[in-house]
């Protein structure tokens, strides 16, 4: 008889405790989301109501951003220029740069810091050092400064990437500070690769990368990102009518920076080797005036002794002749191409022997009048103090 009132004190503490389990399962009580959930629950219940959850793409952008803008500095330079009296007059321009290592090494494009009597980083928590200059690479728009008395501690160094291994279509980012705009993200995807395009220096540049991301002026030296947060690229320059950006940038690509760099933090300078020919660029009309045996090519006027072709034994020019009112040397061998590729001027030759090294030897297709041959030239390093373009 005394046992029923004890059954039932006990079925109902069982459907209390039921009851109080499914309301806390079904979030009845608040609380429990707050303390007992966790990972992506609990990134749901601490947003505002009504907002909704990330997309992948959304949270994959967060993450970037949140990696590698510690790392996303601002630069100002200053040049003095000097007007009416030879008062100096102070210029200030801007751009965005990374942090390479621990040393405090900052790489940009040289552009940024072109011809600056004064150098200032701020990094993004606002302190600011100067910087001083490391070696830069005009041919490639590259630079290395190094900031003066900077805590190892503020420093947040970027990765770098695989330039090689990009396709077009595949998601990218970029942060920089565009009009002053300090650690600006904005997203895109390759456009193209293999581009050749001109810096403001004059040279060529190939394999440069075409993207859609956002690039406007200030962005220059900033880092473009590939997913995982590793720089892929350096943005350099824009195509644009405006002056803003229209959706065509470009950036040298990371395995070129990769090179440039460890000669400029090791060397001061990049290590190349001095074929040692000054020519002209072959023209239709050139080539009908002249008679030569090709319609593209570099004529060569100017071998310097020494050099790697002076070496190889390339010859250069052995009259003078008039021609549109102007001398030229003429008489010179014809190079039309390096290791088969074909060289049309003297950017393109220039530019088939940058990745080369001294010590490296190439295979030089020439003409010598109106007979083809090909020579081996070995590549010698240039010494400091040297003439010839390259």
């Amino acid at each position: 008889m005394n046992r029923h009132p004890f059954r039932i004190v006990v079925v109902t503490a069982l459907l209390t405790f039921a009851i109080t389990v499914i309301a806390l399962r079904w979030d009845l009580v608040p609380e429990y989301r707050r303390r007992g959930s966790s990972g992506s629950e609990a990134a749901q219940a601490a947003a505002p109501k009504g907002q909704p959850p990330l997309s992948p793409e959304e949270d994959t952008n967060i993450r970037v951003y949140n990696k590698v803008s510690p790392g996303v500095v601002n630069i100002t330079s200053t040049v003095l220029e000097y007007g009416f009296f030879f008062s100096p007059v102070a210029k200030q321009g801007t751009g965005s740069g990374l942090v390479l290592d621990l040393e405090g090494n900052i790489l940009t494009n040289y552009h940024v810091i072109e011809s600056a009597q004064n150098l200032e980083v701020a990094l993004p928590d606002q302190t600011k050092y100067r910087a001083k200059v490391v070696g830069y690479d005009k041919q490639n728009d590259l630079a290395v400064i190094r900031l003066v008395e900077v805590p190892k501690e503020r420093l947040h160094p970027v990765s770098l990437g695989d330039s090689d291994s990009l396709k077009v279509g595949q998601k990218v980012l970029a942060i920089g500070n565009p009009f002053r705009l300090q650690n600006t993200l904005t997203v895109g995807i390759v456009s193209s690769l293999g581009r050749k395009i001109q810096t403001e220096s004059g040279d060529l540049v190939e394999n440069v990368i075409q993207t859609d991301a956002a690039i406007n002026p200030g962005n220059s030296g900033g880092p473009l990102l590939n997913t995982a947060g590793e720089m892929i690229g350096i943005n350099t320059s824009i195509f644009t009518l405006s002056g803003g950006n229209i959706g065509i940038g470009f950036a040298i690509p990371a395995n070129t920076v990769r090179r440039v760099v460890n000669d400029l933090i090791r060397q001061g300078r990049v290590i190349r080797p001095w074929f040692g020919v000054d020519g002209y660029s072959i023209t239709e009309n050139l080539a009908s005036a002249l008679d030569l045996p090709v319609s593209s090519g570099v004529l060569v006027a100017r071998v310097y002794r020494n050099s790697s072709a002076d070496n190889a034994g390339i010859r250069g020019a052995s009259e003078i002749a008039l021609l549109y009112n102007e001398r030229i040397l003429i008489g010179g061998d014809v190079i039309t191409a390096i290791d088969g590729k074909p060289v049309t001027s003297m950017e393109e030759l220039k530019l088939a022997l940058e990745s080369k090294r001294p010590g490296d030897t190439v295979q030089v297709s020439l003409y010598r009048g109106r007979s083809k041959s090909q020579k081996p030239v070995v590549l010698i390093e240039a010494p400091r103090q040297r003439g010839g373009r390259f």
